[in-house]
């Protein structure tokens, strides 16, 4: 009699160790569908008249968004490769979406719309083109402006410059860069007064080094008769790079010329960034990690991480034992690039027989 009661309550404890195991795979596949890409307050307006249809409002505040994601993690040079996509190819994208606001004004409809586009779909789209996608990274960037009129041998003042006073007019909803200008001080002027005649060599440290922001550009534009040659310093996560451009006949005295002309400027700037953070969709690395499953909130801390990492193209559960969870994790990069955004997050690895183990002390 004792043997079958405990042969119960072994059985007990195996139905609840299956229970929970399954219940922990459950939870890993919708979190391993849950990496979106979320584009919020579209606004789309349309006059209410006889064939109002709200369904096609709809899908056009989704191609607004599409349109916007892409402009977001897309290169210039990319863009057009997506220009086409239709409808319908965008509407299996979307995982989900909702309705923010929506209010007739003056015979006028207006929609507001929240859309979260599913992340394996949009880059199995981008890889179809041959188009590597790029992290959509937000950045706050030391910008200084120079402007030098060569014919006079003069550099113009911070509030003079009418590149300084209107760098940040006009920004657009889906670039990543957020220029933080110098503040007007007598004292960075006279220092780039006295390097005029070297202002390429010159290295700014005086002047950068009382913002607390390490990324910066130093935009020098040289104005000789109608030619213009912008002269780059870009300094990007501990990188140095160098930009020249020539540009002719731009009128600084017309706003939507300078508009236009900034609007490059920022083209060009927005593509060295995403230069940087291109992901290549073409590498796939699959993982075998272990993890100890007898601490749920471990276990969902560690599969949050890995639904929020955009270099993660899945994760799944593909078995399990009464100590473990094993997790086949797809990841576009290598070994080294993954240990160094798990280390970042406190995650420490020890490869056993080709199996990653989680450290218990992580």
């Amino acid at each position: 009699m004792k043997f079958i009661s405990l042969l119960n309550k072994l059985k007990l404890l195996y139905n609840l160790f299956l229970f929970l195991a399954l219940i922990n795979i459950f939870f890993s596949t919708e979190k391993s569908h849950a990496k979106t890409f979320s584009i919020s307050d579209i606004e789309i307006s349309t006059p209410f008249e006889i064939n109002f249809n709200k369904n096609e409002i709809i899908d056009n505040g989704f191609v607004e968004a599409f349109n916007e994601l892409i402009l977001s993690i897309v290169q210039s040079k990319d863009q057009i490769k997506l220009k086409n996509t239709s409808i319908n190819q965008i509407k299996g994208m979307v995982e989900t979406f909702s309705i923010v606001e929506e209010k007739f004004i003056d015979e006028i409809y207006y929609l507001t719309l929240n859309v979260s586009f599913n992340k394996k779909n949009i880059f199995d789209l981008l890889e179809s083109k041959n188009v590597f996608p790029s992290l959509p990274f937000k950045k706050d960037i030391l910008f200084i402006p120079i402007f030098v009129d060569q014919n006079k041998n003069q550099v113009s003042m911070f509030s003079e410059s009418i590149l300084f006073t209107s760098w940040n007019l006009n920004n657009k909803r889906y670039n990543l860069l957020n220029y933080i200008l110098p503040t007007q001080d007598l004292d960075d002027f006279s220092l780039i007064k006295k390097n005029i005649n070297n202002l390429e060599a010159y290295d700014f440290k005086e002047i950068i080094n009382k913002y607390n922001i390490n990324d910066h550009i130093i935009m020098i534009v040289f104005k000789n008769n109608n030619k213009i040659r912008i002269f780059n310093k870009i300094f990007f996560n501990q990188k140095k790079n160098l930009k020249n451009f020539n540009y002719s006949d731009v009128n600084f005295d017309n706003k939507e010329e300078i508009f236009t002309f900034i609007d490059k400027l920022k083209l060009v700037y927005e593509d060295f960034w995403k230069s940087q953070n291109e992901i290549n969709t073409s590498v796939n690395l699959s993982l075998n990690i272990s993890i100890n499953n007898s601490n749920n909130i471990k276990i969902n801390k560690f599969e949050r991480i890995l639904s929020e990492m955009d270099l993660i193209y899945n994760f799944y559960i593909y078995k399990f034992d009464n100590k473990n969870n094993f997790y086949k994790v797809i990841f576009n990069g290598t070994p080294d690039k993954f240990l160094e955004l798990m280390i970042d997050r406190n995650y420490n690895f020890e490869i056993k027989n080709k199996i990653w183990v989680l450290n218990d002390k992580s």
